[in-house]
């Protein structure tokens, strides 16, 4: 390695040696490391690490909050973070998630399809994929007439879509149970036994090891591999690029020839499909649905989930989703921290203020978010950035010996 290059490293960040120590790994050696990591993240509700355990609600169940703020924070980062589009309506596709699994399998639903040609062991399963078809095909026709609009008019037409979805919802009784909502929403019934009758992923599970959220968690890293499969190889692709020269300049992207308006309303699709697919866990794992979950605040809250770990950086989000899922849970019936006398539920309640305040002083101080994403446009980028580093001092300092390009 050059002395230029070594100097480089030298002055990256924690994150970015990560990075460039991940990628520099072998493709088998990546599922060696990252496999077991993803096993012992699996077994944190059962193992309880007391550093991490809270005190005041059940550990698993944070984890499993946790598990669909993260699909929530990856499906806006496609929207915000790729993309470019402010997005302040996202809980507008959450809520239409959680309700069409809900409506479909729910007693209280006139649309309840239990009793007809959905299962009822496997209801909640086969409601999934068309909860996601719904809230795609609701991206669709909210994209196509608004995605011409750009910035603050963008946000407010999206703000207005998830105000309409939650009014709906409460003001439609004699659909969707208005203000009492829709109970008994089913769920998977896997693992029924003498001491689990209604099964794993029953809300009334509460048998050790394996409670309700620890099925719930476990499920949920399954769904966010996979979408992060998906998302990932879409960012690799050309459709990727696409999102990132719109974000940056979308006139220039426009007048390269990139058809931004078709890949603005693919962002739209994909983030809301997987909105619908965290709003299908969120039903099936409260078995509850009322509008006043669906609210302009949560909403808010997955986007600082977004800004907090970095727009674009996929692991980012996820940890951005960590912390806003798990501290005011931390606090919630502590009543001393670190031997120091703290009301822990009152710390709680102020997350709003809390969050507020962290995001404005990240802005100021760290506006890319504590995780920052590097895209890669070039399939060489490194090695051209490498190059021209080399030449750059090479004019410079004529003299300089081979490790610095060579003299002239």
């Amino acid at each position: 390695m050059s002395t230029e290059t070594t100097t480089t490293v030298a002055h990256l960040g924690i994150g970015d040696r990560f990075r460039l120590w991940w990628d520099g790994l072998a493709r088998p050696a990546q599922w060696g490391i990252g496999v077991p990591f993803i096993l012992l993240i699996a077994m944190l509700p059962i193992i309880k690490p007391p550093i991490l355990t809270t005190v005041g609600t059940d550990f698993a169940g944070v984890l499993a909050q946790f598990g669909m703020y993260a699909l929530l924070a990856i499906g806006l980062n496609v929207v915000v973070g790729q993309a470019g589009l402010l997005d302040l309506g996202y809980v507008g596709f959450y809520a239409i998630g959680a309700y069409t699994v809900g409506l479909l399998t729910s007693p209280d639903s006139p649309w309840n399809q239990t009793d007809t040609w959905l299962s009822q062991k496997w209801a909640w399963l086969f409601a999934l994929p068309i909860a996601i078809a719904i809230t795609a095909i609701s991206g669709l026709i909210l994209g196509s007439p608004t995605l011409r609009l750009r910035g603050d008019y963008l946000a407010i037409v999206t703000l207005g879509f998830g105000e309409i979805v939650r009014l709906l919802a409460d003001n439609l009784t004699t659909i969707t149970g208005g203000g009492r909502g829709l109970s008994r929403i089913a769920y998977p019934i896997v693992g029924v036994s003498e001491s689990r009758p209604t099964g794993y992923f029953s809300a009334g599970n509460g048998e050790a090891p394996i409670t309700s959220g620890v099925a719930w968690f476990w499920l949920s890293i399954v769904l966010i591999i996979i979408v992060l499969l998906v998302v990932g190889n879409l960012q690799r692709s050309r459709v990727g690029r696409a999102w990132v020269a719109i974000r940056e300049d979308e006139d220039a992207a426009e007048i390269m020839g990139v058809p931004t308006f078709k890949f603005k309303l693919w962002a739209f699709m994909i983030g809301a499909s997987i909105g619908g697919l965290s709003g299908a866990l969120y039903a099936g794992q409260v078995q509850f649905v009322i509008p006043t979950t669906f609210n302009i605040i949560n909403s808010t809250l997955f986007l600082v989930a977004v800004v907090l770990g970095g727009q674009g950086n996929k692991l980012g989000v996820i940890l951005g989703a960590f912390v806003i899922v798990y501290l005011p849970n931390f606090f919630l019936g502590r009543t001393d921290l670190f031997g120091i006398p703290i009301d822990g539920n009152e710390i709680a309640n102020y997350k709003y203020l809390f969050f507020g305040l962290a995001l404005i002083v990240l802005l100021i101080f760290r506006p890319q978010g504590l995780f920052p994403a590097r895209q890669k446009l070039l399939a060489y980028g490194r090695e051209v950035y490498v190059a021209a580093r080399r030449a750059a001092l090479a004019v410079t300092h004529p003299t300089s010996d081979d490790t610095t390009g060579g003299s002239r």
